[in-house]
């Protein structure tokens, strides 16, 4: 199992989403569904969305973590968790939704 840390960035606006998954592929699928068939993949992006077409917005795999044969589900996902966090440190001046 691959999980990570990635963000939704708003093209045009230069805004980003930031969130992380235990299911990167999982959600990529999603994000690119929904572009597909113009639904939003986020509530926090609906406006936007509305307003820039699902074509407005880009997938962004900022960090990846293999999930190790003796971790458990718990601990794969304080240690995504923790990534995120870093990440969100190193983007603090981003324009983030």
């Amino acid at each position: 199992m691959v999980g990570g840390v990635y963000a939704i960035r708003n093209t045009a606006a230069g805004k980003l989403l930031l969130t992380s998954t235990n299911n990167l592929a999982g959600c990529q699928n999603r994000f690119v569904f929904s572009q597909k068939n113009n639904s939003c993949v986020n509530w926090q992006l609906q406006k936007d969305w509305e307003k820039y077409g699902g074509g407005g917005f880009v997938f962004e795999v900022l960090d990846e973590l293999v999930k190790k044969e003796t971790q458990t589900d718990e601990e794969f996902t304080a240690d995504i968790k923790m990534l995120e966090e870093i990440w969100r440190e190193k983007l603090k001046k981003a324009d983030l939704y």
